[in-house]
């Protein structure tokens, strides 16, 4: 039985070349295309793919709240998250929603079809450099005793909803609060635990889990 795989991704030349190679492939098949997140989360559980290669970037709805909506759904699909960015914040949030790996665009194909391989056998590829970002991010960012404490309950569930991989609007609305409140939480949490950045918080807090 070959791997069957779904593609989301917003440029069209790039779509048809992952779906040619996977379907140039002997071990997999694509079975559906698409272009924006929304068509994704209406159209993918239809085709229950094992696998699905998700663009981070998408016009619209973001590829990680396109995984974090189908994840419930197609709880054996594996989600591969691919960009031309090396950012940080973005990985983690990609990997709280669910994805179960992360590329950049650039990967080989060979390599490419490696990684789907290797999520489908239960692995989580990652491209070195992302790897590296994310080993970097938890050596940095050891809470010492206390930090957390000193954030308030509020503050704490804004955070456990980033951690979660949730973007800014939806901790808004999941609270009932207004997004500039997130905002001011999230600049207190960055306070408080002394960090800079979404990603290092969310280490920080992972860890003192």
């Amino acid at each position: 039985m070959p791997i069957t795989v779904s593609i989301v991704e917003d440029d069209a030349q790039t779509r048809d070349g992952m779906c040619l190679l996977l379907n140039r492939a002997e071990d997999f098949r694509c079975v559906s295309q698409h272009a924006t997140g929304e068509d994704a989360v209406e159209r993918i559980p239809s085709f229950q793919p094992n696998a699905v290669l998700m663009d981070i970037n998408l016009p619209g709805m973001s590829g990680v709240e396109a995984v974090r909506k189908l994840k419930p759904s197609l709880p054996q699909t594996q989600f591969i998250m691919s960009t031309v960015y090396k950012d940080s914040d973005a990985i983690f949030s990609a990997l709280m929603a669910g994805a179960n790996g992360y590329l950049l665009k650039q990967t080989a194909p060979r390599e490419l079809l490696a990684a789907l391989r290797e999520a489908c056998a239960g692995g989580s590829p990652m491209t070195s450099q992302i790897a590296r970002k994310i080993v970097e991010a938890f050596r940095q960012t050891h809470a010492p005793a206390g930090e957390m404490e000193g954030l308030s309950p509020r503050e704490l569930e804004v955070l456990e909803l980033l951690s979660q991989g949730h973007i800014y609007k939806e901790i808004a609305e999941q609270l009932q609060i207004s997004y500039r409140t997130v905002s001011t939480h999230i600049e207190h949490i960055y306070q408080k635990l002394h960090v800079r950045s979404r990603t290092e918080a969310v280490a920080k807090h992972l860890r003192q889990k």
